[in-house]
């Protein structure tokens, strides 16, 4: 036996593998379990072409073994195996792939792709191992060697007897540290939750030995321990399978059986593109809204497969944020890893799925909205926020995709419509898309504001969720329609006594401006209401910043104090009016009382804050006793 160093590579470099390529240290067990599915793939790829070998699956396995007293776990395949130039060249060599080597030699057909491609992966077991031997014997060979290191300084290679061919790697692992319990690592249950974590869809059976607790046979209370060889993985992704083999059972069995959440799904997508990129997708339209969606704990992202692997458990690359409500899986055969197969590289295939993936789950909303218009609602009801957010956020660069899928609750129907429904139920006059904003449904019904617009008889989105009028003035417009609010200073209706309210406005104007002057910088302007019917007094507002934005934004813990830019209209048919003429000509002291109270009532239509409650009780007060 010759004490051997490791060909080109360092002792520095190997630390470095072992305790920083890797972000977590169950990681070896997948990486040892690739590399056996590999070297059973490398037969099947010969018995393509050699006639005198014949493959049959069954024959095929990997197995996992762990003894607790000798700390040793060992991972068996029925694999190609290794000679002993092999051996030096491949685990000799650090970072040298033999999978890549024989990938780069061998005319791949059928769809299979072998998954190791930089030979670093069976470093990972010194993560955990102090000693690491491997045992192989070549496909064809009747020689067996012994491979064995304790890390860094070097290996050794000896023949060794082995009556099969294949590769046993038996792992010494250490012993347990304060920051590290190693022991974890020949727990039967740690071994399965690992391989079914990372490695459920290999393609060949990983089997155990599992020992269970069984009632003894003709007894019903009396247990026996009982040891059966049992396959730990389910080997067929669902999503390899052809659609027409599943059923809506079947999606939503792998939906729970993932933990992507305890409701049923709206919706399943099934995605498989065999073209220049080829990947299989399987992705999951929640109906519930998640507890944690809207805190820092909520994580997005699709688990991210390399030919059945488990490479990321969260890619969030592959979702846009508007779409981060998205549960599923990504499995691609072409992706460019980094080194630890880990991270993904940010290169053009990556980015060429989730612009496809984006475009799937957007045309799959959108049928809903015809196909399915309950479930939509549900949906929308969890998840429309999110979209009206994915509108506003990007300065309105995503709003051509999202458009279409917004939802409002409209006045007429009384119940959500698409702006779609909206705009094709426009009669001809109408020039504008209008809404109003409020807390509730019930609150801005009874908005003064919208008086003059239902009058009309045109129909009036609501708003009330604190983005939505944000995201409308990202949006602009749809379909050449403007957005316009009730509140806003400019109606755009043409109304038979405009004459009159510009009438109104001259002879009353030193009435409305000793108002503003009482109110100061509280308002902009007192006006005669183009938009009042039956209601007194009500604001308006002008300027980009309506008075539902100054609420959102006053409630905000930055806030810089940006207001909107009120105006206190005045209904001139009402009979409060006539009493604020009769002040103004004969009593100052009560118009103030008047002026204030009526800007406070306007507050409070608003649903604003009050500046002062003490003095509007005190006002009241005045009133009851004049």
């Amino acid at each position: 036996m010759t004490k051997m160093e490791f060909k080109a590579e360092s002792k520095r470099l190997l630390e470095m593998m072992i305790n920083s390529i890797y972000s977590q240290k169950e990681i070896f067990l997948r990486e040892l379990i690739s590399n056996a599915s590999d070297a059973i793939d490398k037969i099947y790829y010969k018995a393509l072409t050699d006639d005198s070998l014949t493959f049959n699956k069954d024959d095929y396995f990997i197995k996992v073994e762990a003894d607790k007293a000798n700390r040793l776990l060992k991972i068996t395949d029925t694999g190609i195996g290794m000679t002993k130039e092999e051996l030096e060249n491949n685990l000799g060599t650090i970072a040298k792939s033999g999978s890549l080597s024989f990938k780069k030699e061998t005319k791949m057909e059928d769809g299979q792709e072998i998954i190791g491609q930089f030979g670093v992966g069976f470093y990972s077991a010194f993560m955990v191992a102090d000693v690491v031997t491997v045992l192989t014997r070549a496909l064809g060979s009747t020689e067996a060697y012994k491979w064995e290191s304790q890390g860094a300084d070097g290996y050794t290679i000896e023949p060794c007897d082995k009556e099969t061919v294949g590769t046993e790697i038996i792992l010494k692992i250490k012993e347990n540290t304060e920051d590290e319990t190693y022991d974890d690592y020949l727990e039967d249950y740690r071994l399965k939750q690992i391989i079914k974590k990372y490695s459920d869809f290999i393609r060949y059976p990983i089997k155990m030995d599992i020992t269970e607790s069984r009632p003894k046979e003709g007894s019903d209370n009396d247990l026996e321990e009982v040891t059966e060889e049992q396959t730990i993985n389910s080997m067929v992704p669902i999503w390899r399978k052809n659609k027409n083999e599943l059923t809506d059972e079947d999606y939503a069995n792998f939906y729970s059986e993932k933990h992507y959440g305890y409701d049923k799904p709206l919706k399943h997508i099934h995605i498989s593109v065999d073209g220049a990129i080829r990947y299989q997708a399987i992705l999951y339209i929640p109906e519930q809204i998640p507890f944690n969606y809207y805190s820092k704990e909520f994580e997005k992202g699709l688990e991210l497969y390399s030919n059945g692997v488990l490479i990321m458990e969260k890619c969030s690359d592959l979702l846009p944020d508007y779409f981060s409500f998205v549960k599923g899986i990504v499995d691609s055969e072409d992706l460019s890893l980094n080194i630890s197969r880990e991270i993904l590289q940010q290169d053009r295939q990556l980015k060429t799925i989730a612009k496809n993936i984006k475009n799937k789950i957007k045309s799959n909303l959108k049928s809903m909205i015809k196909e399915s218009r309950e479930d939509y609602e549900k949906f929308f009801n969890a998840f429309g926020r999110q979209l009206k957010y994915g509108v506003y956020s990007d300065f309105g660069a995503n709003k051509d995709d999202l458009q279409d899928l917004l939802m409002f609750y409209s006045s007429k129907e009384k119940k959500l419509v698409t702006l779609d429904e909206y705009v094709s139920r426009m009669p001809e006059d109408q020039k504008y898309i209008y809404y109003a904003s409020g807390e509730s449904f019930d609150r801005i019904e009874k908005l003064p504001q919208t008086e003059v617009v239902a009058e009309k008889g045109y129909e009036i989105l609501y708003f009330t969720d604190e983005v939505d009028e944000f995201a409308i003035k990202m949006l602009m417009n749809y379909k050449e329609k403007e957005f316009k609010s009730v509140s806003s200073g400019d109606l755009g209706i043409e109304e038979e006594g405009k004459e009159k309210t510009e009438s109104e406005e001259k002879e009353n104007k030193e009435l409305f401006d000793y108002m503003k002057n009482v109110l100061s910088d509280k308002v902009k302007a007192v006006r005669v209401s183009k938009r009042l019917k039956t209601h007194p007094v009500c604001l308006s507002s002008e300027g980009d910043i309506s008075i539902e934005m100054e609420k959102v934004l006053q409630a905000m813990p930055d806030n810089q104090n940006i207001k909107a830019d009120k105006v206190l209209e005045i209904n001139t048919d009402h009979e409060v009016f006539q009493a604020l003429k009769a002040a103004f000509d004969t009593d100052k002291e009560k118009l103030d009382l008047y002026t204030q109270l009526l800007y406070n009532q306007a507050l409070l239509i608003e649903g604003l804050p009050i500046h002062d409650p003490v003095a509007f009780t005190n006002d009241i007060c005045k009133i009851m006793v004049s």
